[in-house]
């Protein structure tokens, strides 16, 4: 198992005086094609300093072997440069690797579309743990901290609790600093959004549904399928709360985006008692995704 399960149980006491090892191994890629008549070598310097970054920087006292580190991914498309500012939208994937298999589940599937930030060619990327060093730093260290904080909390009930406080903390400099995609209420899928989705009281049980989903579901169902499934059936009520909830939550749109296609490949190998269930739950909260959702309910992928 993961070297997360058993750490975990023990980080709070711990994290004082564990080894502190790199956690991510992220690819990184910047897309510039929209940008003409400028130097593209700003680019090719950023995604360098972006990726030794994510790969070079500790961001918590866990201890993390060459191979268990969390695969990770960074994109970021470039769709204004003025010289002095950045603009464009950053989509972020992270996955972790199911029990017993050579499978591997994606936890993260997220498109920000609120990037906005100044960079100098060749200005150095500091990591500081208490501070805002600037818009960029603070961007980085909150999806390093969202990748983080879901996937151990996929390993142990609401075990990412260290890196949400640390989000939190992101959140409340980087909302001061005013800077555009952190501000409460500016829309209902920004930074500040995606925070408050798995935080808030209301819709919280969004990271209850991420251990319950992978540790009690995903993971069982090598050593047995149907008491897998059963279980994953059982966590997409804590979907159908938090649609009563706020049905707007961003909350609803990741996992749709990270899980609609497991599910299909999940339950199109179920009972029709099982499918019609996670039918019944999912059309409700997805009515668009009907191509999807049929697949389920007729237990076919074509």
């Amino acid at each position: 198992m993961n070297i997360r399960v058993i750490f975990i149980s023990t980080f709070l006491l711990l994290c004082g005086i564990c080894a502190k090892a790199q956690e991510l191994n992220c690819s990184v890629e910047i897309n510039s094609d929209k940008i003409q008549g400028t130097n593209k070598s700003i680019f090719e310097t950023l995604q360098g300093a972006i990726n030794d970054y994510y790969n070079t920087t500790t961001f918590t006292n866990a201890e993390f072997a060459a191979n268990e580190k969390i695969e990770c991914r960074f994109f970021l498309t470039v769709n204004e440069y003025d010289g002095e500012r950045i603009r464009g939208d950053i989509q972020i994937q992270s996955s972790r690797p199911v029990y017993n298999s050579n499978y591997t589940t994606t936890l993260i599937n997220f498109r920000d579309q609120k990037v906005d930030f100044a960079y100098q060619e060749g200005e150095p990327i500091v990591f500081t743990e208490n501070t805002m060093e600037n818009q960029l730093t603070a961007i980085l260290n909150f999806y390093a901290y969202l990748i983080l904080a879901v996937d151990f909390d996929s390993f142990s009930p609401r075990g990412g609790q260290p890196f949400w406080d640390r989000l939190g903390s992101i959140v409340q400099m980087a909302q001061s600093s005013g800077e555009p995609g952190w501000r409460q209420f500016e829309d209902n899928k920004n930074r500040s959004a995606v925070y408050s989705a798995y935080t808030g009281q209301a819709t919280s049980m969004l990271r209850d549904l991420l251990y319950e989903y992978h540790l009690k579901g995903l993971d069982q169902m090598t050593v047995s399928p149907d008491k897998g499934r059963a279980q994953i059936t059982k966590s997409l009520e804590h979907l159908s709360k938090v649609y009563q909830s706020d049905a707007m939550s961003v909350g609803l749109s990741m996992f749709k985006d990270a899980k609609l296609d497991e599910l299909v490949n999940i339950y199109t190998k179920s009972s029709q008692t099982e499918r019609d269930n996670a039918y019944e739950i999912l059309s409700k909260l997805y009515p668009t995704e009907h191509d999807r959702l049929n697949k389920i309910k007729k237990g076919k992928l074509d």
